[in-house]
């Protein structure tokens, strides 16, 4: 048993498990809870709503924070500089926002006394680990409780405990789905997802509209420097509201939907629905706007690096030293990473048209076959027999020894 003052800072969301999670740890440890909720975009209710709510439920403090603009400053930016799409599809919507949520939870362990901190998370998902193994890399001498996985809170056990204590939160419906949302997309997952068969249906999406639904197709131009979105249409934005507008305008054409199986860390295979609009044509015109800007060799191996990159932040590992290592490369790698890239949005579809820079790598007169043409073609015969000759050479070898 944890003594009378001590204290567990909870990440708390305002529904229903984390609402009965303040009171199940107090009741399970003896501790007094802070709870702690982090506006990362996600929409919803009012944040002051949530901490009122939190001290109706028992939270001795309930600590608030806009984190929006960091959010997409600090972790939006770099996934995007990255290019950072797990398994080449999903766009670390919840593995992004978790590195920020750990990082209030440990300001506010160190403000509020606390000497553990709390998530909903269960014992089957990615989150876990994000939260913990982040925690740790912060704070390792704090220590870690999941009400859900530790304490044996299942939902039934929730709604059992919400209705006897009348707790000021709703525990009559359910929604099928399990959604985790904030500004750089959507994530929607159970209910009748969970066989693979089934098609998502329309009730499925907030973000987007019906792509199939006719409309005008929209055009955009967003204009970068150094790989950092800094308007659209030629209107000065901040990251944040490039991603919001974007989430507008590409979300009304019915861009940004992926119905994927995904592989989780834990080993498990899982059907996961994803809505990021914005996301999905921020990442889209920056590798475009790469193609024109970053030299051949550097671009090949950047790729490399994205990728890895991604799998860090999926799995976890924000402050990884190879993280903070990879994260060098890409702002180098994203230096001359600056122009103008033109798109149309219409029919879930978001595609380029049009690219220009004053960092391009792209020669005209080099490219070109008709009148101006500047290459001199009588290099490419020398050229070919020494780039293909040791491919020649161990030809010939393979062929002496048939």
């Amino acid at each position: 048993m944890s003594a009378p003052n001590e204290r567990v800072v909870l990440a708390y969301s305002g529904g229903l498990d984390t609402s009965v999670a303040i009171g199940w740890i107090a009741e399970a440890t003896g501790a007094e809870v802070v709870a702690v909720a982090v506006d990362v975009g996600q929409g919803g209710e009012d944040l002051d709503t949530i901490r009122k709510r939190a001290l109706a439920c028992g939270a001795v403090e309930a600590y608030v924070a806009d984190a929006r603009d960091e959010f997409a400053d600090e972790y939006c930016l770099p996934a995007l500089k990255a290019n950072a799409l797990y398994m080449d599809r999903y766009p670390l919507v919840s593995a992004l926002s978790r590195p920020v949520i750990v990082k209030h939870l440990v300001e506010a362990a160190r403000l509020h006394g606390a000497t553990t901190v709390g998530h909903g998370c269960t014992g089957k998902g990615n989150d876990q680990v994000r939260f913990e193994v982040g925690i740790a890399a912060l704070a390792p001498d704090l220590k870690c409780i999941a009400p859900v996985r530790d304490l044996a809170l299942t939902r039934d056990k929730a709604i059992e405990y919400a209705e006897k204590h009348q707790l000021p939160i709703e525990t009559t419906k359910k929604n099928p789905f399990s959604i985790d949302q904030n500004v750089w997309g959507r994530a929607v997952e159970t209910g009748f997802l969970e066989d693979i068969w089934n098609p998502p249906t329309e009730d499925v999406y907030s973000y987007t509209q019906n792509p199939a639904e006719p409309r005008d197709p929209d055009e955009v131009i967003i204009t970068f420097e150094a790989g950092r979105p800094v308007a659209i249409d030629g209107e000065t934005v901040t990251m944040l509201q490039a991603i919001e507008l974007l989430n507008q305008r590409a979300g009304a054409q019915g861009v940004g939907r992926l119905d994927m199986v995904e592989d989780r860390l834990v080993g498990i295979k899982s059907r996961e629905v994803y809505e990021a609009p914005g996301a999905l044509v921020l990442i889209t015109a920056h590798q475009e706007l790469e193609s024109v800007t970053v030299e051949r060799e550097l671009a090949r191996f950047k790729r490399t690096v994205d990728q890895r990159w991604g799998e860090l932040a999926y799995d976890g590992l924000w402050s990884s030293p190879l993280k903070k290592a990879l994260d060098g490369f890409i702002d180098e790698a994203n230096a001359h990473v600056t122009g103008e890239i033109r798109m149309t949005l219409h029919g879930g579809r978001a595609v380029v048209t049009g690219r220009r820079s004053e960092q391009s790598l792209y020669d005209f007169g080099l490219a070109t076959y008709d009148t101006g043409d500047t290459f001199d073609q009588s290099n490419a015969k020398g050229f070919i027999e020494l780039f293909g000759m040791s491919t020649k050479l161990a030809a010939v070898r393979d062929q002496k020894n048939t």
